[in-house]
């Protein structure tokens, strides 16, 4: 485990997930952890706080606790906080303030990996068809067709567009296969978005989002919430559907060797497929990220 002067300032100074405003209890605590820290987020009425138990990392059966309080924005449904000093504001989804849209918080799911390693799976197409058969993917639809990865400085972002694939079921409503556009969006070490087409409104996308909390440098809890812009008629078939797919993908990703994220460019495929996973390693040691990854010649980076 390392102490917070440990860390590098890319994630330390950055906004992290904590907890879902939903999955809150009304009043009393709920504890969590961040970067090895023990986090206590509380809620009176309408009165939300999140502090750093200061004692508890070190000695969680302390009776007294120090608890520091920290900064707190409301994003999203989710309680995001900092360890660090950011210079800069949370990112912004902008369809989450259409109001015609609807928005499923899908819950949360611990896996045994870095918080980078969750990200660069969802952004892999080329596993549809092997993990997710006849969900996402199925034989002989096993083709990644070329798409294009764009990389901005200001904001630090990766933009992924031009994504098509087949997929037998696109969502929990569909019932025959169709090819379905995806925009990807890294706006975040620990976060990205999915963009897709689906809806009855083709000129319009649904949004996935996942918000990594890293735990450890080697855990992560995943946090997912979507939004829709069709009408939900059934919240525990989409709830389930989603489930389907994490459950499926956290085997696979608590089995990868190393857990930690490399990102040495000779660990990089440089096949057609794989280019959003070469351009997130890159702009991850570009930046110089140092947590949950693995750094040049195989060393703790």
């Amino acid at each position: 485990m390392k102490n917070l002067s440990q860390i590098d300032h890319i994630t330390l100074d950055e906004w992290h997930v904590v907890a879902s405003l939903e999955e809150l209890p009304a009043a009393g605590k709920f504890l969590t952890i961040l970067l090895g820290e023990k986090i206590v987020v509380s809620r009176d009425g309408d009165r939300l706080r999140v502090c750093h138990d200061l004692n508890g990392a070190a000695n969680p059966s302390a009776s007294s606790h120090l608890l520091k309080e920290l900064p707190v924005i409301e994003r999203f449904g989710y309680v995001w906080t900092t360890l660090g000093a950011p210079a800069h504001d949370l990112f912004d989804i902008v369809e989450f303030n259409e109001p015609d849209r609807s928005h499923i918080v899908q819950g949360v799911t611990r896996i045994s990996v870095s918080a980078p390693r969750a990200v660069e799976n969802f952004l892999d197409m080329g596993h549809f068809p092997f993990v997710h058969t006849g969900i996402l993917g199925e034989e002989p639809h096993t083709e990644v067709k070329p798409y294009k990865v764009d990389v901005y400085s200001e904001p630090p972002e990766i933009l992924v567009t031009e994504c098509q694939f087949y997929q037998p079921q696109a969502n929990a409503g569909s019932t025959v296969g169709a090819d379905t556009e995806y925009v990807y969006r890294i706006p975040h070490p620990f976060c990205a978005m999915l963009y897709k087409t689906g809806s009855t409104q083709p000129d319009r996308r649904d949004v996935i989002a996942l918000f990594g909390q890293p735990v450890e440098e080697d855990c992560v809890l995943v946090h997912i919430v979507i939004c829709l812009l069709d009408e939900v008629t059934n919240l525990s078939g989409m709830r389930r559907f989603h489930q389907t797919i994490l459950g499926q993908d956290k085997p696979i990703l608590e089995n990868q060797v190393p857990k930690r994220l490399p990102l040495d460019p000779r660990s990089e495929v440089p096949i057609r497929a794989d280019a959003a996973s070469a351009a997130y390693r890159r702009w991850l040691r570009d930046r110089g990220l140092r947590y949950g990854v693995i750094g040049t010649y195989g060393l703790s980076a």
